[in-house]
């Protein structure tokens, strides 16, 4: 019971952990591993694109260039059909820099910037503002919003379906912005109580002499272990996940009804 009664006055102070702090002038930690993870994704793409060969040879260069021809393939060609190339500048930088965040929140000491609302708001706003923008492009601003309405409804309709696509396109912002955060914070969260609980069973063990309270701490090991392997597996699907939706937002807003 000590040490249920330690892990419980101690899984407050784990969320506390997680709330936004200042590190320097007005920078909190979210912002600073954002600026971090920007560097790392503008290094790695300019890295890679200097060490592309006809042949591959570099096995990190092949891997992050099938990475580029997933995102082109699959989101570009596959989701957005014709004239994709010029989305998918857009939709390779959205999807490494989200990759990349996600798994460098992974890394012990580091923190996500995808695990703050305020960052995934700011991904999501350029993603809405995106498809927005050509859509708006594709057809006119007056067309683009005459689009919301599909053409063929019968004439009461059209005010009705009209006002309920608008709700809908504005909720594609908040949506993206939340379930990248959602998934995100409650997987570091989970991953955090497991490792809490680990350490705090093995030190109440060992200072109580009690071998069946430091045994408890296998268990709580062995799920951390687990949920840190299904969390690699969400930091990719939720890169994929935001860039697929962004790819489907941008043909929505430009194909013809």
């Amino acid at each position: 019971m000590d040490a249920l009664s330690t892990l419980s006055a101690e899984v407050p102070h784990l969320q506390h952990s997680f709330d936004p702090t200042v590190v320097f002038g007005g920078v909190t930690q979210y912002i600073l591993w954002m600026v971090i993870c920007w560097i790392i994704t503008l290094v790695l793409i300019l890295v890679v694109g200097r060490k592309l060969t006809l042949i591959p040879t570099n096995k990190f260069v092949n891997t992050v260039e099938y990475g580029y021809q997933f995102v082109r393939n699959d989101m570009g060609e596959g989701i957005i059909g014709h004239g994709f190339k010029k989305h998918v500048p857009f939709l390779a930088t959205m999807f490494f820099f989200i990759l990349i965040s996600n798994f460098v929140g992974l890394i012990p000491g580091c923190k996500t910037p995808t695990g703050t609302i305020s960052v995934t708001w700011a991904l999501a706003t350029i993603s809405f503002v995106y498809f927005n923008f050509w859509g708006i492009k594709a057809k006119g601003g007056l067309g683009y919003l005459k689009s919301f309405a599909p053409a063929g409804l019968p004439a009461p309709m059209v005010p009705i379906i009209w006002f309920l696509e608008l709700i809908s396109t504005v909720i594609r912002w908040l949506t993206l912005a939340v379930r990248l955060y959602g998934n995100m914070f409650a997987g570091h969260m989970v991953l955090g109580i497991f490792a809490l609980a680990s350490s705090v069973f093995l030190t109440c063990g060992i200072q109580a002499l009690d071998p069946l309270t430091g045994v408890l701490s296998l268990p709580w090991f062995l799920l951390l272990v687990a949920m840190y392997a299904l969390e690699t597996l969400v930091a990719f699907l939720q890169a994929y996940v935001f860039t697929v939706l962004s790819a489907v937002y941008v043909q929505i807003a430009t194909s013809a009804h």
